[in-house]
């Protein structure tokens, strides 16, 4: 006991030392854990930040997909529209569709030479097949030339072979449609009537005398009439479509199709 005693005194200011150095270090340590606490929290809502900006571009580059799922709606709307015989041909009492419309996307397009495609990114296992119009929320855009199992290029309406049906808006008026090579904004309307009451702003649509377009699909507005009448009555159209910009398409598929060049077909007896 006596040892104990001696040691205490002996030892008594190192020993109130490491007293308050134990004090010190609790202060310290739990002084600590408060700073860790306001840090972790500055943190977390610098990191929330980033995370928010993270996921609001992530929805930025995913607009792609919310359009293609605004897309696939509006194509059930129109074979829902389609259906009940009110659509494109809108003096119809058949209720059975007529047209069917499948939603695509546009993967390639050349609009700067004379002879322009588009390649889609559907084909034969879609039941696309040649000769089918393509068309966007706009308007006309062309028409099928080759279906893969998997692909399908589109002739486009800015190729120097490509002929479409049309007439004058709300009209009987029709001829056929081409393009020039020139601009690619516009294209022009031949053989048109030289009665047809037609000025500049009118409105030029699929006339629907094929078995390719329906009727009444928009293609753009009369630009320029020639003063001066010529054999083939030349007029410019400026197209709706920008055809440089491009992204989602749909293709048309007429069911009566082969029913009725079946028809058209057979020999004079």
């Amino acid at each position: 006991m006596q040892q104990i005693v001696y040691f205490f005194q002996r030892y008594k200011y190192f020993l109130l030392f490491l007293f308050l150095e134990f004090i010190s270090l609790s202060l310290i340590f739990t002084n600590l854990n408060f700073q860790k606490s306001k840090f972790l929290a500055s943190s977390n809502f610098f990191v929330g930040g980033i995370y928010e900006k993270i996921t609001n571009t992530k929805d930025y580059f995913r607009l792609d997909e919310i359009n293609q799922a605004l897309v696939e709606e509006n194509n059930r709307l129109k074979n829902q529209l389609e259906g009940t015989g009110v659509t494109l041909t809108q003096d119809s009492l058949n209720t059975n569709q007529k047209f069917t419309y499948t939603s695509a996307k546009i993967i390639n397009n050349t609009f700067h030479t004379q002879f322009n495609f588009l390649t889609i990114d559907i084909g034969k296992q879609m039941g696309i097949d040649s000769e089918m119009a393509v068309i966007n929320g706009k308007g006309v855009i062309g028409i099928t030339d080759h279906s893969s199992n998997g692909y399908t290029r589109v002739q486009s309406i800015l190729n120097k072979n490509t002929r479409i049906n049309a007439r004058l808006k709300n009209t009987n008026y029709f001829g056929t449609l081409s393009w020039d090579g020139k601009d690619y904004n516009t294209v022009q309307l031949v053989d048109i009537p030289r009665q047809a009451p037609i000025k500049v702003g009118d409105t030029i649509e699929t006339g629907g005398k094929s078995t390719i377009f329906p009727e009444a699909i928009p293609i753009g507005t009369v630009a320029k009439v020639n003063e001066t009448l010529s054999v083939d009555n030349k007029i410019d159209v400026k197209l709706f479509n920008d055809m440089s910009n491009l992204k989602y398409i749909y293709v048309i598929k007429n069911r009566d199709k082969e029913e009725i060049l079946k028809l058209e077909n057979l020999e004079n007896e």
